[in-house]
């Protein structure tokens, strides 16, 4: 976090995504040794989780959001916008035309998802968005935990601007850096996994290689393929003949992976 914060621009903003064993211990240290200002305390909130035997099961994530100058930052609100209550119900003329922010409370199910790719529905006023299933087609297989391309897309159009850019020193699965790339940012991974690297190079190549090419912007393509949210090439991040998807034999923690037996005979039936 000292060298995130030694790099990161006067206006520039930090985000952290951790579990709850730290989250409080990292928050303290963030502000009180390193100097971030926190402007919001995030929760990613989904279903589909892992379930254990002996204890509730796990269903969220904590995002901190943090900024180096508490007066001067990057945040962008009508990027980020969704109709309110206000608009959509009430019919109230005080509501802003624009819309509202969304919640820092991002709720999430599979089953109210609106694309496997996670893209984000007009009328939702929370981030709807499922964690990245094995079965899903935006899944690269090699990674444990690859995280949405939505949340990290709704975070990088609020806190940057086409141009800027975006750092992620523990790159994992390249989700960061594919998301920038296809919004129109500059973007450093960095990451101790050379196999990791690999991949995740891959999997950026094949975007850039296959998606359509964004405006100035950052929020539009030649070709029209665009979607709803202003995301580009969502087509290539779900191609399914990606060099990248690679299923590994084993998971993240080393053990070999089940066959999905009750899969296999739906298809079969």
């Amino acid at each position: 976090m000292s060298a995130v914060h030694r790099a990161l621009k006067p206006n520039g903003s930090f985000y952290l995504a951790i579990g709850d064993e730290f989250a409080a211990d990292l928050a303290v240290i963030a502000r009180r040794q390193v100097g971030f200002t926190l402007r919001n305390w995030i929760i990613w909130h989904y279903t589909f989780g892992q379930q254990p035997k002996n204890k509730f099961a796990r269903s969220h994530t904590h995002i901190l959001y943090f900024v180096k100058d508490a007066k001067d930052f990057t945040f962008n609100p009508d990027d980020v916008r969704v109709p309110s209550a206000r608009q959509t119900t009430y019919n109230d003329a005080r509501a802003n035309p624009k819309g509202k922010l969304p919640d820092d409370v991002w709720f999430t199910r599979p089953q109210a998802a609106t694309a496997e790719a996670g893209m984000f529905a007009p009328g939702d006023d929370t981030w709807n968005i499922s964690r990245v299933c094995g079965t899903f087609k935006e899944r690269e297989g090699w990674h444990g935990c690859q995280m949405p391309m939505a949340v990290l897309d709704r975070i990088i159009k609020a806190s940057s601007n086409p141009g800027d850019v975006v750092l992620d020193p523990f790159n994992g699965s390249g989700t960061t850096v594919v998301s920038a790339a296809m919004l129109g940012r500059k973007y450093v991974g960095i990451d101790q996994s050379a196999e990791y690297v690999a991949h995740a190079r891959k999997r950026l190549e094949h975007v850039l290689t296959t998606a359509p090419a964004t405006t100035a912007d950052g929020t539009g393509s030649a070709d029209g393929a665009t979607a709803a949210n202003g995301h580009v090439g969502v087509a290539a991040v779900l191609d399914p003949k990606r060099a990248s998807k690679v299923m590994t034999e084993t998971d993240a923690f080393g053990r070999k992976r089940v066959a999905r037996r009750r899969a296999a005979a739906a298809k079969s039936a």
